[in-house]
């Protein structure tokens, strides 16, 4: 039950004090990445008031961190004003971190979240080209379907169970520590650089 360790990295939830990592995540997308996160191009200020309402959206936001630095994310959205029977989740990674299976790890932190918020429903649409999303999706059982030029998935998640709430509790806490190291390590590097 241990946080799982990608070579390098460390998959995690984001926390509301780390918009700006969110934030940076999104702006370091190329041009490709951001249109196939956003389904359309989208400029830097987009980004910026997107990432800033992260916690107001009440969304979950797992993220693979590297030094400090998240690299690929997840959002975990409910629809409506409460966690209910449906929710939708989104993905992105950074083209340097693709095809190494992070994004079907975070898809795997993605279901067990919605899972355990009673979700019924969990529906994820990608571009019609978007083939790596569709394969990791296929991955975890969606059923897939073709809808103006994009590909919705629907997840059917289990119901929670004991090992499924222990385990994001464990995983949480472990995310929490990581977090506050990457906050010390920041603060060592910005006292050796201001030296």
């Amino acid at each position: 039950m241990s946080e799982h360790r990608l070579p390098g990295g460390t998959i995690r939830k984001l926390w509301p004090t780390e918009t700006d990592k969110f934030r940076d995540h999104l702006l370091r997308l190329d041009k490709d990445s951001r249109r196939m996160r956003f389904a359309h191009g989208v400029s830097d200020s987009f980004i910026e008031d997107y990432a800033s309402r992260m916690a107001e959206m009440g969304s979950i936001v797992f993220g693979y961190v590297l030094d400090g630095e998240v690299h690929a994310i997840a959002e975990l959205r409910k629809l409506g004003d409460t966690w209910g029977h449906e929710a939708e989740a989104a993905f992105s990674v950074e083209k340097a971190y693709q095809e190494r299976g992070i994004g079907s790890e975070l898809m795997g932190r993605v279901i067990r979240a919605a899972r355990n918020r009673g979700v019924q429903v969990l529906y994820m649409s990608c571009l019609a080209e978007n083939g790596k999303m569709q394969a990791i999706a296929r991955k975890h059982e969606a059923e897939l379907r073709f809808e103006f030029g994009e590909v919705v998935g629907e997840i059917v998640p289990q119901d929670s169970n004991y090992f499924s709430l222990l385990t994001e509790a464990v995983q949480d806490r472990v995310g929490y520590m990581m977090a506050v190291l990457d906050l010390q390590q920041q603060a060592v590097r910005r006292s050796r650089s201001a030296a």
